[in-house]
């Protein structure tokens, strides 16, 4: 198939494009290289993308533009008629969006809009996006399944990923789109992201700083490991699309506590974290934990790796991308 994937030098982006160029599809690349965090790193996910490439079955080519900007996002639905999208791009971070709120605006509603828009003029087969576990506020109810309540967004990082839901939904029904959306639950791995608890406390721990331990540690998360994610962004890529279902959890469904998880890295790295307990942090959730029976009954995804394993390999890659002995 040809794909569209934006968001292609970030995080999840870069591997999933490696696993689809493995597979034999060609796929089109699209990122805006934003400086929401190190550039060098989005860079060298590219570099790494390309290398992977010219080794796979699937051709890959890469466009630095902003899905934002509709004119330059046309051209390339134009050029390469697409099968099917898979729309990573997203101003990601929670505590950034109480900073620069308009950046949320401009890439993951306005962006959004831009791909439904296109999706349905050039006859997109299917749209696969990102949304995120943030939807689902503080919920009192565990595991979080799809059919539970998300109309209370902590930030507006998770307003604007539930009106991507509920703009899929409109598209879905009233322009005949095919739409699914992937709630992610926090992401770690090899090329991870710098602004997200896994990269920070590995930094801080190997460079012998203090890390910030909020809500005094009594936190939980349902770390999930990136080769797993990915298993799942391409089994629904690749459907057919089975089900009626407009979203889609996607996690471990291994909800580890905060400590127990720094345990884990200091562990890993034979180093003790120094801790600074803090209190809640503002749009912060107290736990989060998928149920992942719907995407395992529409598309046989497991996650299979455990956090033990998953930390070893980040730490691996850690060492050997920033030179570290």
């Amino acid at each position: 198939m040809n794909i569209l994937l934006t968001g292609a030098a970030g995080f999840i982006g870069s591997h999933t494009a490696v696993e689809l160029l493995r597979r034999g599809h060609n796929v089109v690349g699209v990122d805006n290289m934003n400086s929401y965090y190190d550039p060098s790193l989005k860079k060298a996910r590219l570099s790494w993308v390309r290398k992977c490439a010219r080794t796979a079955k699937g051709k890959f080519s890469f466009s630095e533009k902003d899905i934002a900007d509709l004119s330059a996002m046309e051209k390339i639905f134009k050029t390469h008629k697409f099968d099917k999208v898979c729309n990573l791009a997203a101003q990601a971070g929670v505590r950034y969006s109480f900073e620069n709120p308009s950046s949320y605006i401009h890439c993951n509603i306005i962006g959004f809009f831009n791909i439904l828009e296109l999706c349905c003029k050039y006859k997109v087969k299917h749209l696969v996006y990102a949304s995120s576990s943030s939807v689902y506020g503080n919920n009192a109810k565990v595991p979080f399944s799809e059919d539970d309540r998300t109309d209370d967004p902590q930030s507006l990082y998770a307003a604007t990923k539930k009106s991507n839901e509920l703009m899929a939904h409109v598209y879905m029904h009233q322009r005949g789109l095919s739409c699914t959306g992937l709630r992610f639950f926090t992401v770690y791995g090899p090329w991870g992201r710098p602004d997200m608890a896994p990269f920070k406390f590995m930094k801080k721990i190997l460079g012998d700083e203090p890390i910030d331990v909020y809500n005094k540690g009594k936190l939980s998360r349902d770390f999930s490991y990136i080769d797993d994610i990915v298993k799942g962004i391409v089994a629904v890529i690749e459907g057919p699309n089975k089900s009626n279902r407009p979203v889609y959890n996607i996690g471990n469904s291994r909800p580890v506590g905060l400590m127990d998880f720094i345990r884990t890295i200091e562990n890993t790295a034979g180093k003790k974290a120094k801790k600074v307990m803090k209190g809640m942090q503002p749009g912060d959730v107290y736990t989060t934990f998928a149920s992942t029976l719907a995407l395992e009954e529409d598309y046989a995804f497991r996650p299979d790796t455990p956090l033990e394993k998953g930390i070893a390999e980040f730490y691996n890659w850690y060492k050997a991308f920033y030179k570290i002995s």
